[in-house]
């Protein structure tokens, strides 16, 4: 597979910001309300727990086919000179994204997944973000997206079909497979 790594993305209220384990901290905090987790279960992680889970995420897939590209959601702050650029970022976290893409017979397929911290959420956040997202994806040939939500996740539901996917009635561990394929029609972007 063609190289791909997680570049910064812009979107207009947010920086998609390349993981790195420096965030474990802020991150910590950005996804400790156990609230967070009544659909996907589990609890919320530690300091330490993020700081490894996310030196495996920068480190990359084992397998040579298939690439991790991990975000954090930075929440642009507007300042007297205009948009602060990503490079110079220093606002607040709110979540992240992430694709696993990997090959597929007619081009590239992505597992996409979004996830916005209580605090954050309701303001458009992870719709924005998941736009950015596809948009990118796209851009670097991926040709089908799939999303994984839990039936009773409105929010997430509602963030899949604002940016193109589908219901496809399948399910995976519980959850709703919703698909989007270049020849289906278009994603929605930015």
């Amino acid at each position: 597979m063609t190289s791909i790594a997680a570049a910064v993305i812009d979107t207009e209220r947010l920086a998609l910001l390349p993981l790195r384990v420096a965030h474990a901290e802020e991150m910590a905090a950005v996804l400790a309300d156990p609230a967070l987790y009544a659909y996907t279960g589990g609890t919320p992680p530690t300091v330490e727990e993020l700081r490894s889970r996310y030196a495996r995420q920068v480190a990359g897939s084992p397998d040579p086919e298939v690439v991790w590209c991990n975000w954090v959601i930075g929440v642009r702050e507007e300042t007297r000179g205009g948009r602060r650029s990503a490079e110079s970022f220093a606002g607040p976290l709110a979540g992240y994204v992430q694709a696993t893409i990997g090959p597929d017979g007619d081009g590239r397929t992505a597992e996409i997944a979004w996830v916005v911290g209580t605090a954050r959420q309701g303001r458009g956040i992870a719709t924005e973000a998941a736009r950015g997202l596809v948009r990118w994806l796209k851009e670097q040939g991926v040709r089908t997206l799939v999303a994984h939500v839990h039936p009773d996740h409105r929010a997430s539901a509602a963030v899949a079909k604002a940016i193109g996917l589908a219901p496809t009635g399948e399910r995976h561990d519980g959850e709703v497979r919703w698909r989007w394929t270049a020849d289906q029609r278009p994603a929605v972007g930015p």
